[in-house]
């Protein structure tokens, strides 16, 4: 039997929650175009989304511990892949549109320059005399304007649903476009994104802390939430391996992505929410984790920045990360003939510091040093 985009969509009006995302009654796309034969029109925006350069480039882009520093840590891109399927999780538990919330976690990300959170303050300082800098606006100039794969309009034409996930993309890091619609709620899709953001990288910081060392055991197990389970799991802070962090990790996610389904469950019901209109004219967001788990991951939030996130080394990382930025900005804004071809050509139309902030914030870990090397290294070869 073929499953023919029209099959598809009646499955969706079939088995999804009266209040999902169906992909049949999109608002569409900016530029018009057919829709595919075999794929829904969000299958179809994750597909685009995957086949793209920026995509690509997660890869070799800084989430903490910057790409080189070792083969086991996240990087960007397996930090949006375990958004993803903690995002698709927790879609398909509650009857949600997955291929939806499923392509806004592949390019809630897009945007991210070079070194994490410490590029993107550099880079934000540097272009303060054009707008500034914010990785959720560069996720959409990359998907409407500065990927160029199609001959009729630049970007990737993706539905409006998927540019407002990924413009509401709302966590600590993330503050969504407040042009965007600010007096509606986004669809459940695009919320489930802004919480498994945060279970992910809670999850996955405290994994990497403890595999790097930066971490103790007996210091992680204080934290209530991590308590909890070693006491639960048998754990011991004394004779702790990477087996018994694979469990705590692994039953971590499992209670949260569990709390969150049933909470958010509890409030839909409670407010008689029966389908996406009532999501959008909610008084708040409706997906989230329950108070009291709120609470505990607020805690063990509170214990990475103290112990993980402003460790000396990572500081250390930081400032050299924006000594890189700050340099080869200002090399190309003072001498714009060392910019590649293609990048000055798009400055009469863009502007030079724009051109060059675009340039910059597209460059991976590894072709930022590269670059810094080629420009300020005397025995470099250009």
């Amino acid at each position: 039997m073929l499953m023919t985009r029209e099959q598809l969509e009646r499955n969706e009006r079939q088995t999804l929650a009266p209040y999902a995302t169906l992909a049949a009654g999109s608002r569409g796309r900016i530029h018009a175009e057919g829709e595919s034969a075999y794929r829904t029109a969000f299958q179809k925006d994750r597909d685009r989304v995957v086949h793209t350069s920026a995509f690509r480039r997660l890869e070799y882009k800084t989430q903490v511990f910057v790409n080189y520093e070792g083969d086991y840590y996240r990087t960007r891109l397996t930090h949006t892949l375990e958004v993803a399927q903690v995002a698709t999780s927790i879609a398909r538990a509650l009857g949600l549109n997955e291929d939806l919330s499923e392509t806004i976690a592949l390019a809630h990300d897009l945007g991210h320059p070079p070194f994490g959170h410490a590029g993107e303050k550099s880079l934000d300082t540097l272009a303060a005399g054009v707008g500034g800098f914010d990785h959720n606006r560069q996720s959409l100039r990359i998907v409407t304007k500065l990927e160029r794969r199609y001959p009729g309009f630049p970007g990737l034409n993706l539905t409006w649903e998927t540019l407002e996930g990924i413009m509401k993309h709302e966590t600590e890091y993330d503050v969504p476009d407040p042009s965007w619609e600010p007096d509606v709620q986004p669809s459940l899709e695009a919320q489930v994104v802004n919480v498994a953001d945060e279970v992910a990288y809670n999850a996955h910081d405290l994994d990497d802390g403890l595999r790097s060392g930066h971490l103790r055991p007996a210091g992680v197990a204080e934290v209530p939430i991590v308590g909890d389970l070693f006491s639960r799991l048998g754990l011991s802070a004394e004779r702790f391996d990477s087996s018994q962090r694979y469990v705590l990790i692994r039953e971590l996610l499992g209670d949260v992505i569990t709390d969150v389904v049933h909470a958010t469950h509890a409030r839909l019901t409670e407010l008689e929410v029966t389908d996406l209109d009532g999501v959008r004219q909610a008084p708040g967001k409706l997906l989230a984790p329950s108070e009291g788990m709120a609470r505990r991951l607020g805690e063990l939030k509170e214990y990475l920045y103290a112990n993980f996130y402003f460790h000396h080394r990572l500081i250390r990382m930081t400032r050299k990360a924006h000594l890189i930025l700050e340099r080869i900005y200002h090399a190309y804004v003072e001498t714009p003939d060392m910019l590649p071809p293609d990048v000055a050509a798009q400055a009469p139309e863009l502007g030079l510091e724009r051109a060059v902030t675009d340039y910059i914030a597209g460059m991976t870990d590894r072709y930022a040093n590269e670059e810094y090397r080629r420009l300020f290294d005397p025995l470099a070869l250009t």
